[in-house]
């Protein structure tokens, strides 16, 4: 099990909201994803199917089926007979105008996202130059490792690479991904950047953890602190 302490930017930050919340949060965003999912599908071909729908939007039938009447009640789609007992579905003007809010939506979510991500890293890899630890092993190839890579250069800090148990690729944002830890090449600190928190990359660390030299950004902190949980 991996053994983190929660000390400021260096190890984990606990985050102001609370873990109800941020599951709140979640939902929220998952409701709006599948939702905008679906009209986007519907407008790209309207005799698109219920089956079609769950393999597009990776959810089981029930669920896209559910989604779909939630969109017609709503008035967002309407449905009309097609040929041999098919259904063709199109988007009202309130499905379109639904439709252009999510996607903003959406599109300030992710660029909130990254700027989150990177005031959370930049106080993790100051934290890791304050204690002079200047070579520093990302753990977790993620959309987060690569938006560190970029950030490790407004620092006197050097990435040596990625560990990651649970990928094939040989090279991650220009560097070698190691799959085991005595692959590494030397390291002063590490820095994790799993978004699953994997067991398998939690176990890697584990020593590293030991030894207090993880640094964990606090905007996984809760994903991080569920799977030590467990």
């Amino acid at each position: 099990m991996l053994r983190v302490q929660f000390v400021n930017a260096s190890v984990l930050v606990c985050a102001p909201n609370s873990p109800r919340g941020r599951d709140l949060k979640k939902e929220r965003e998952h409701d709006a994803a599948l939702t905008l999912g679906i009209l986007e599908a519907i407008e790209t071909r309207s005799e698109v199917t219920q089956r079609h729908l769950a393999s597009e939007l990776g959810v089981a039938l029930g669920l896209a089926n559910s989604y779909l009447r939630r969109c017609v009640r709503k008035g967002l789609v309407k449905i009309t007979q097609a040929p041999a007992n098919r259904y063709a579905y199109y988007l009202t003007p309130k499905g379109f105008a639904e439709k252009s809010r999510l996607t903003a939506e959406y599109l300030v979510s992710s660029l909130d996202y990254y700027h989150r991500a990177g005031a959370s890293l930049r106080r993790s890899l100051a934290a890791i130059e304050d204690a002079g630890q200047g070579k520093v092993l990302l753990v977790g190839v993620s959309e987060l490792a690569e938006i560190a890579s970029v950030r490790a250069h407004d620092f006197d800090l050097g990435i040596v690479g990625t560990l990651d148990l649970g990928t094939a690729s040989p090279q991650f944002v220009g560097r070698p991904v190691w799959h085991s830890l005595d692959e590494a090449d030397a390291f002063d600190a590490a820095l994790f950047t799993d978004l699953a928190a994997t067991p398998a990359n939690r176990r890697a660390v584990a020593g590293i953890a030991a030894a207090g030299k993880l640094y964990v950004p606090d905007i996984i902190e809760s994903i991080v602190e569920r799977a030590v949980a467990e």
